[in-house]
């Protein structure tokens, strides 16, 4: 897991240079296509078995919200420093649990909707919306809102189809829905930044695959708490290559959000365990 988080991280990093010299859905497409070919490289004999799918109207669905979600992360990337985009996408975990209850009928104490709560103060004090909003800002939130509707739809896939029809189909059509814009947007790379598009792509493949990895080898209660170390890279980052270094909100408001996050994340392995025995 923290293997996955540095891999998500150097792409974000990647990325936010990237999108101050192309158009963001070329950005996107590169990001995509070139996580494709590897896995096409890697799963090439089993490509004919992982391209079955038992719901695939719920595959394009899960596709469409990650090519959504990465276009307005992306998107907020050309003006929000890299460390306050990626505290705003923890809060993904918090909507997850804010939209069990209506969607996956799975019940939602008051102490798990007291952490939501205070994860999204957390989110509000990041933005300050009453001060220097600008609507750019919003936009890693609202990639947050659609990420964890993403996750939602991935939790009734995995009760049908294998994790790799499902990474496929994430990577095919995040590379097929942008390739339509190309004719109209395209910037030829240069070298280098072809080589940055294919290391961001390669960083997304790996990520992903760590994250099943990490969640094959050890009970998600074990290694998810990881997954904040995110942010720690983000910031990291974000000095190194771009000079920025959040202010005090910043840091106060993402603390706020690992710490909720932390805390509805363990009241529900308390509740499932309960519920086991």
């Amino acid at each position: 897991m923290l293997a996955a988080m540095f891999c998500f991280a150097s792409m974000d990093a990647t990325v936010k240079h990237l999108v101050q010299h192309y158009p963001t859905v070329q950005v996107i497409w590169a990001r995509f296509f070139f996580h494709l070919l590897l896995l096409v490289v890697i799963f090439a004999k089993r490509i004919p078995t992982i391209v079955r799918t038992t719901n695939p109207r719920l595959q394009i669905l899960r596709s469409v919200l990650m090519v959504l979600t990465t276009g307005l992360f992306f998107s907020g990337l050309i003006f929000v420093p890299l460390a306050d985009a990626a505290s705003m996408m923890l809060v993904s975990p918090l909507i997850v649990t804010a939209l069990s209850m209506p969607i996956l009928k799975e019940p939602v104490g008051p102490r798990r909707w007291a952490g939501v709560v205070i994860g999204f103060c957390g989110a509000l004090i990041i933005v300050r919306p009453a001060g220097d909003l600008q609507l750019a800002t919003l936009l890693p939130l609202c990639a947050a809102g659609t990420y964890a509707v993403y996750q939602i739809s991935t939790r009734f896939l995995s009760q049908t189809d294998p994790v790799l029809t499902t990474l496929f189909y994430t990577a095919a059509l995040g590379a097929i829905l942008p390739a339509f814009a190309m004719p109209f947007i395209w910037q030829a790379p240069t070298p280098e930044h072809w080589a940055m598009m294919a290391f961001s792509g390669l960083c997304g493949g790996v990520g992903h695959f760590a994250v099943i990895r990490a969640l094959t080898a050890a009970p998600a209660a074990t290694v998810a708490p990881f997954s904040y170390t995110s942010i720690l890279w983000a910031t990291l980052y974000g000095f190194v290559l771009f000079g920025n270094f959040p202010d005090q909100w910043t840091i106060t408001g993402a603390a706020i959000i690992v710490a909720s996050g932390l805390y509805v994340f363990f009241r529900e392995q308390k509740r499932q365990k309960q519920k086991a025995a």
